[in-house]
């Protein structure tokens, strides 16, 4: 299946029926998530994968009692770092530059100008940029989902601030910014359900110059 294929197939999953995804799947949509693009490569957040049962009913009333939470095989939430920091800068340029083989000096210049650029801005400034790599992973996670013909539900609907708190998030230095449940759709139950895609035709979605 070609990915576009696979984005008609997906939908966002209203109600998942129970059935576990084999574990070889989850594997391959985290790897995607792992293999994202992402600013620098500084990868400035996590995946939490959730799959105690007693934990996922937790969060459900955090997440507007949407029963995906708790139906769903395995629920993804994304975390991004709360601040960026030279520790954390250095941490992943040494890593990189200690698998590449190369010394520190042959990043050195650029990792001083992005220090300048991270470090004097405020905390929340920084951590809506590393959210903003986090989506890039979330939403190549969804692809590959559908790519592998496992239904996912994106959600922003949840209390981020109890999120943080039960999955011990702030201890990390991580905020929660969006959650994914993978599973697979429940037909005789979903409303949207085999429901025609609807989006933008090409000419309203398209500006070209």
């Amino acid at each position: 299946m070609s990915l576009i294929e696979a984005l008609n197939w997906r939908y966002a999953t209203k109600k998942m029926n129970g059935q576990a995804v084999p574990q070889e799947k989850v594997d391959q949509i985290l790897e995607a998530a792992r293999l994202a693009p992402s600013s620098s490569g500084l990868q400035p957040f996590k995946v939490i994968v959730i799959t105690d049962p007693a934990l996922k009913q937790e969060l459900l009333p955090h997440t507007f009692n949407q029963s995906q939470i708790v139906d769903a095989s395995h629920v993804l939430v994304f975390a991004a770092w709360d601040n960026y920091t030279e520790e954390r800068i250095d941490e992943v340029f040494n890593r990189t530059n200690t698998e590449r083989g190369v010394p520190v000096e042959a990043t050195a210049d650029y990792v001083a100008r992005l220090k300048s650029i991270y470090l004097p801005r405020e905390a929340e400034v920084n951590f809506e940029h590393a959210a903003r790599q986090a989506y890039i992973s979330f939403g190549t996670a969804i692809a590959e989902a559908a790519l592998l013909k496992v239904d996912a539900t994106p959600m922003e609907g949840f209390d981020n601030a109890k999120y943080d708190e039960i999955l011990k998030l702030s201890e990390q230095g991580l905020k929660s910014v969006t959650v994914l449940p993978l599973g697979y759709r429940d037909e005789a139950n979903d409303w949207l359900v085999g429901l025609k895609k609807v989006r933008q035709s090409k000419e309203n979605f398209l500006i070209e110059k």
